[in-house]
């Protein structure tokens, strides 16, 4: 059970294992370990050693549960979840402390983290006297022992040092003489910072690797050695080497003693806010999941879809009564728009982060210009015609305005956004000429182009590009969702006025 750091293969969420007693107030003990190894990235166990009655201010009482019941506790988690770390804090008794150096050297875990329990930060004893000889021996099979000063100096069995460089040196003869690193702590002292070092004298040189920090004002340090302790064992699993697993675990314990004194919990010295960091970068929102943002989109834009239902020309489409002329002047605005469309859709290519997606829209890009083109060609002039029949017809106000707002996320860099605003092009068409299909006969004038968008090939189309879209919206943060949203809203609404302009534009 030796080496500086994990050899094992890294997991991304490292198992591990609390050994410790408890804390009814949530500071210290297990219900601390469990709370410093969830903000570190792991998943917590927790094996009970002492039922402690204590809180902000002292310890009131301990009750150590038979040994018997401990053993089966360890035996129940290691016979069934493969351990990647364990932290070890309060034992108690020398049987306490027994039972668990048999199950460590039965069970071998590859990292072992000793925090040293003997003086709580009230000053209370959680040791009894008789055990501080077996808890030196059972330091033997850990990796990493974090005691405090008072704590190094029982390992040491010498008196406690007076000074950062004395205690230096005890760090360094119980490193030597115990075979293990130990992370000596400057709390205790009375410097305007506070020191902390690594050292290695397992092979003979001493190795000293120091971690300094603004000492904080505050009364917010209980069970701050509980939670620097299983911060480390979590942070050893995937950690390149043990001064890289000191240093973020230092960083995350200073962040939660500042936010500590928002907790408003205790009277005496409250603890520390174990995820003030992750609250303030990540905030309590839940992130949907694609599914649930398609369902919510598609409803979100329900009013469009029933107006555009309603518009003159949608119900003369699906009947068969639109006037062709006025079938035709849309046909022309489309075939205008489809080409600017193609556009953007070559640019969501170019901005694709993924080679899947990149083949998605440049494959939409041609499609556009290529099958709808020579649909809409078909019906205006003729494919050989059509380009002079558009010719003479400029963009209407409409078609421009949707024009603008496309050409507008093309500028601005954003991908999942431009897909977004690119999204109500295949989602409406498909969901109109699906339904327009199901009305529709044989002898219907407008078959051949409700049939081209209830097409198979058009339904894979559009169910990617809404897969894409969708997975983007999941991927990214809320600002960005919503913005996506409002682009996505803001071409529906486009695509509204573009079926609406052609009786507006026969008044």
């Amino acid at each position: 059970m030796r080496g500086a750091a994990n050899t094992q293969a890294v997991r991304v969420v490292p198992r591990v294992l609390s050994i410790a007693g408890t804390d009814p107030t949530g500071g210290a003990g297990i219900q601390a370990d469990l709370k410093s190894i969830g903000a570190n990235g792991g998943y917590g166990m927790a094996v009970v050693t002492a039922l402690v009655a204590q809180n902000t201010r002292g310890v009131r009482s301990v009750h150590v549960p038979p040994v018997a019941f401990l053993r089966e506790q360890l035996d129940a988690v290691s016979d069934d979840v493969e351990i990647d770390a364990v932290k070890i804090g309060m034992l108690a008794d020398v049987d306490v402390i027994g039972t668990v150096r048999e199950w460590l050297v039965r069970v071998a875990p590859p990292i072992v983290v000793l925090d040293p329990v003997m003086v709580a930060t009230s000053g209370d004893g959680l040791l009894r006297a008789d055990a501080e000889g077996a808890l030196r021996d059972l330091a033997r099979l850990a990796h990493l022992v974090t005691p405090n000063m008072p704590e190094l100096a029982i390992l040491a069995d010498e008196p406690p040092a007076t000074s950062w460089e004395e205690t230096l040196a005890q760090a360094a003869r119980v490193s030597r003489r115990l075979g293990v690193m130990v992370l000596a702590k400057g709390g205790h002292l009375d410097h305007g910072t506070s020191p902390d070092a690594l050292v290695d004298a397992r092979g003979g040189e001493v190795l000293t690797t120091l971690f300094d920090a603004p000492r904080i004002a505050t009364t917010n340090t209980h069970g701050t050695g509980c939670s620097l302790s299983s911060a480390l064992a979590t942070r050893l699993v995937t950690s390149p080497d043990a001064a890289h697993a000191v240093g973020e675990a230092k960083r995350w314990l200073s962040e939660s003693i500042r936010g500590g004194a928002d907790l408003e919990v205790g009277r005496g010295n409250g603890p520390i806010s174990h995820f003030a960091g992750m609250w303030q970068r990540a905030g309590l929102d839940t992130r949907p999941t694609a599914g649930e943002i398609r369902a919510e989109w598609w409803e979100g834009i329900r009013p469009v879809r029933e107006r555009i239902d309603a518009l003159p020309f949608v119900v003369g489409l699906g009947d068969g009564t639109l006037d062709d002329r006025t079938f035709r002047a849309y046909l022309a605005q489309d075939a205008l728009y489809l080409r600017d469309f193609a556009r953007a859709l070559a640019t969501a290519s170019a901005q694709a982060p993924t080679l899947a997606e990149q083949a998605f829209w440049a494959a939409a890009a041609e499609g556009s210009i290529t099958a709808e083109l020579e649909l809409h060609d078909s019906w205006l002039s003729g494919a050989a015609g059509a380009d002079a029949a558009r010719a003479g017809i400029r963009p209407d106000h409409t078609t421009t305005a949707y024009l603008n707002h496309l050409h507008a996320r093309c500028a601005g860099g954003d991908y999942p956004t431009l897909i977004a605003a690119l999204l109500p092009c295949f989602w409406l068409y498909h969901d109109i000429g699906t339904r327009l299909l199901s009305r529709s006969h044989d002898a219907h004038p407008y078959r051949s182009w409700i049939e081209t968008y209830a097409d198979e090939g058009i339904a894979v189309s559009t169910e990617a590009a809404v897969g894409f879209v969708m997975d983007a919206a999941a991927r990214f943060d809320e600002a960005t969702r919503d913005t996506m949203r409002e682009a996505f809203m803001r071409s529906a609404e486009h695509e509204l006025a573009f079926f609406a302009a052609p009786f507006n534009r026969m008044d």
